[in-house]
């Protein structure tokens, strides 16, 4: 197959994140493309601008939250990254939920929410990549398959290029379907 050069630009797939912390004791959120898993240790990344108004909240309370939401939310989603919090009270638009901890707002309508203490951080080209450990997670009972969340359940939104995708099934397991090749494990 022919392969057609692109500009040197990220254009996914990424999941589409909600990052939430507290900021003036209100809970503020920002649409993040860039972050995921850092290391299985367990930590998540996000990278923020350094000049968002929930950056300065994150470096205050040394916490955030990474909330999932479902292909339902992408309005919301979208909102969260255009309106600044600078000018925009964002704390009405979900309904924040707390961990035992209390120190970021993770949001019910969100179908799998992850609270994290930074633990490191790093600035690179204006943006800070907060790195975060996991201290508490939460998944909606009904986006739960034998244990398991459910990726298709949850319905996560993919960022890709200028788009919102969803997921449309599941192709495989990991760790697993790689062992089908040159009787790999046998």
């Amino acid at each position: 197959m022919k392969k057609i050069k692109l500009e040197n630009q990220a254009v996914g797939p990424f999941p589409a994140m909600i990052v939430g912390a507290m900021m003036n004791e209100k809970p503020t959120y920002t649409t993040v493309g860039a972050g995921g898993c850092a290391c299985l240790e367990p930590v998540l990344c996000v990278s923020l601008k350094n000049t968002h108004y929930i950056t300065e909240g994150i470096m205050q309370t040394g916490y955030f939250s990474v909330n999932i939401p479902s292909t339902v939310l992408v309005k919301e989603m979208d909102f969260c990254g255009i309106a600044s919090g600078k000018n925009v009270d964002k704390s009405s638009l979900f309904t924040p939920f707390f961990d035992t901890l209390g120190q970021a707002p993770m949001i019910e309508e969100c179908p799998l929410n992850f609270l994290c203490k930074v633990c490191d951080s790093k600035e690179i080209r204006g943006f800070t990549m907060f790195f975060g450990e996991i201290v508490a997670a939460f998944v909606n009972e009904d986006c739960v398959t034998q244990g398991q969340p459910d990726p298709i359940k949850i319905d996560p939104i993919i960022m890709m290029a200028l788009n919102y995708c969803n997921l449309e099934s599941v192709v495989g397991k990991p760790f697993s379907e790689g062992k089908k090749l040159n009787n790999f494990g046998d």
